[in-house]
């Protein structure tokens, strides 16, 4: 009986040439995926909510982050002159808010130069002067700048899972009449669903007291179908701060007084008329008196004399 021929199987090139292409294929994935990486934008650093007790806020990368400031550029509150009333009250709205108790968002307005962002600044630091040398304060100043406003939802989304209390200070804060930002500080401040976290309060400084321009409003009221319901929605963002705070220009005793306070504090020795004659001289130049132009004297006075402007022991 003839015997069957053996069957001869053919290998399949197909695996070994899989086998080949891999390499190649994992090379490209690398390369695409580090492209990618490349295109994307930086992971935001970490946040250590007891690094320091200030913050500024930066809305990019998406979803921002906040960076601590070591050492706050403030003055203490007793070098803040003509400005006692207002002073008073915001220290006490600060310290009810840094207790756990309601506290009101506060807008600081009027004259230029006159203590606005300074008093904010040197409020906290009064309070958190009283904490234990060494620990970080009570409060956080943590900083926005006004073209971030439509950032504010994830800042406060942020901010509402710390067990710190936070005061949010926007500096110089108005709008033009391109501008709809203010939209979304009204929703922050009074209207948004979440409502403003519990541990978060606003200050914002300003040189008027309602933040959208006039001219801003008279034209809503001439193309609006009813004039004075168009007013009073801009008006309304100026309504959501429980505290509206005036700084007028300062007197002249109030501008001597703020002149002798820095000379004390920063120990510059001279004689009095002659230091209230060259500030008369120095104010009329600048054609005003305020304390940033007592400051401003100071710093020139402190060159002249030759001293470093370092609180005097």
């Amino acid at each position: 009986m003839p015997s069957r021929p053996k069957k001869t199987t053919k290998k399949n090139p197909r695996p070994a040439a899989k086998a080949a292409a891999q390499p190649a294929d994992a090379t490209l994935l690398l390369r695409i995926a580090d492209a990618l990486e490349r295109l994307a934008p930086p992971r935001a650093p970490d946040w250590d909510e007891n690094a320091a007790d200030a913050f500024v806020w930066h809305a990019e990368p998406a979803p921002g982050w906040l960076e601590a400031v070591p050492q706050v550029n403030a003055v203490t509150i007793d070098l803040l002159q003509g400005v006692d009333r207002v002073r008073d009250i915001l220290l006490d709205n600060t310290t009810r808010f840094a207790r756990g108790l309601p506290a009101n968002n506060a807008l600081l307005w009027g004259a230029r130069g006159m203590g606005k962002s300074s008093l904010v600044k040197a409020a906290i630091g009064a309070i958190n002067g009283k904490k234990t040398p060494g620990k970080v304060g009570a409060l956080a100043l943590v900083e926005i700048h006004r073209e971030d406003i439509p950032s504010l939802p994830m800042l406060l989304k942020l901010l509402r899972r710390s067990k710190r209390r936070f005061v949010l200070f926007c500096d110089d804060l108005s709008f033009d009449a391109e501008d709809q930002h203010y939209k979304s500080l009204k929703a922050v401040l009074d209207g948004g669903i979440e409502g403003r976290p519990d541990n978060v309060i606003l200050y914002a400084t300003s040189n008027r007291r309602h933040l959208l321009p006039r001219d801003m409003m008279e034209n809503e009221r001439s193309t609006a179908i009813n004039p004075h319901e168009a007013v009073e929605e801009k008006v309304s963002l100026s309504d959501r701060f429980g505290l509206w705070l005036g700084f007028h220009s300062c007197s002249q005793e109030d501008f001597f007084a703020m002149l002798d306070g820095y000379c004390k504090a920063y120990g510059l020795k001279i004689d009095q008329k002659q230091l209230r004659a060259e500030a008369v001289e120095w104010s009329m130049t600048r054609g005003a008196r305020s304390g940033r132009v007592a400051w401003q004297f100071i710093q020139d006075l402190a060159g002249r004399l030759g001293k470093p402007l370092k609180p005097a022991k």
